[in-house]
């Protein structure tokens, strides 16, 4: 295999030398970064009436632990299961999704959130000392097959859409449907894509499959990025993106954004995972597997940051979206526990605040301005 390597990237004999930090370093790097997680999936509880205002015992998030971990913005997911559009009810539930967002989290929170819908609001979020929420529909059939859809739900506040979930849907085919045909994007699949580069909305490409990766990139006009995946060389599921389509995405100016599941970070993980080793369904529990590590969260970033460069890496974490996390980054209170990480392997502060959200907020640029254009 052999793989062109953008200017900026690091061998593994280039990375920086670990060494020791103290608390005050940590700390101080953390609270100098504008932290953004591209992928929450918390809404799939709030939605059910849950209050992420109080400190709970389960799950990944709530505002406590958000505030503890030093989070400044959060993509939350108005996620869409396939099922849905077997029921004619997808658009239905995108906008009860929608809606858990602007109403359960941030309305309801006003002190702690600020719905943001640009880059420069999450700036002016992370200023009023607030979190900057944001919306990102997950599983592109929410549009049931309609342009006219699309845009209103950019009118609602949605800023990314991730073409397909685990299912193909009437435009685009998914990475979930394994065996089944798969021709990429259809002529309404790059008409959709055409006009979120026309409104703005981020081209999310988590999710999809090879061949719809790559159409979207002859296509795009803006760089699209992936909200939450991560690296296929250290753990083969089809979910994560090869060396080369984290290279051709970064030459279109996108991101990894890497997730936290730890089928997405370690092999031994998916290898004894039900959902991506089917041959145990039956024979263990689902969540009787080999968890992922911090280390392995780690690893992804700079496996990503060799192939592709610094300015190709983020974080979405998926939390409250996987059963298993990794030890070491339990909830969205562990982010410090990254930045300590990462500085121990010896990346420098402002590495790890491109990581954490300049990278992202490039992106998300890059697509407003196309859309003035």
């Amino acid at each position: 295999m052999v793989i062109v390597l953008l200017g900026g990237v690091l061998s593994a004999g280039q990375l920086p030398a670990p060494h020791k930090v103290t608390d005050e370093q940590v700390r101080k790097v953390h609270a100098s970064a504008l932290l953004i997680d591209t992928h929450n999936d918390v809404t799939s509880d709030t939605v059910k009436g849950l209050d992420i205002g109080a400190a709970r015992t389960k799950g990944h998030t709530d505002v406590p632990r958000l505030k503890k971990g030093g989070v400044g913005a959060v993509f939350f997911a108005a996620y869409v299961a396939g099922s849905y559009a077997g029921k004619d009810q997808a658009a239905h539930r995108a906008l009860e999704m929608i809606d858990t967002i602007r109403h359960d989290i941030v309305a309801r929170h006003p002190g702690d959130f600020q719905l943001a819908v640009s880059a420069d609001e999450i700036l002016a979020a992370r200023r009023a000392g607030k979190i900057a929420a944001l919306i990102g529909i997950e599983g592109g059939h929410a549009i049931e097959d309609s342009p006219r859809l699309l845009r209103q739900f950019y009118a609602l506040g949605v800023r990314y859409m991730t073409l397909t979930h685990s299912n193909h849907n009437g435009w685009a085919d998914s990475s979930g449907e394994v065996g089944a045909p798969n021709k990429g994007l259809s002529a309404l699949g790059k008409q959709i894509v055409a006009e979120m580069n026309r409104l703005g909305m981020l081209v999310d490409i988590s999710h999809v499959s090879d061949k719809t990766f790559a159409d979207v990139l002859a296509v795009s006009t803006a760089p699209p990025f992936a909200s939450h995946s991560s690296c296929r060389a250290l753990s083969r599921i089809g979910r994560n993106m090869t060396d080369e389509m984290i290279v051709a995405l970064a030459r279109k100016g996108g991101v990894v954004q890497v997730n936290f599941g730890c089928e997405f970070l370690s092999q031994a993980s998916a290898d004894t995972s039900t959902w991506t080793n089917k041959a145990l369904k039956g024979k263990k529990k689902p969540g009787d597997l080999t968890p992922a590590t911090l280390a392995d969260v780690v690893a992804h970033i700079e496996h990503v940051i060799r192939v592709a460069g610094e300015d190709a890496v983020g974080v979405g974490s998926d939390f409250d979206g996987v059963e298993c996390v990794p030890v070491g980054l339990p909830d969205v209170s562990q982010f410090p526990a990254l930045t300590r990480a990462l500085l121990e392997r010896g990346h420098s502060a402002a590495r790890i605040r491109k990581i954490y959200g300049e990278n992202f907020l490039r992106v998300m640029r890059a697509a407003e301005a196309k859309a003035r254009n």
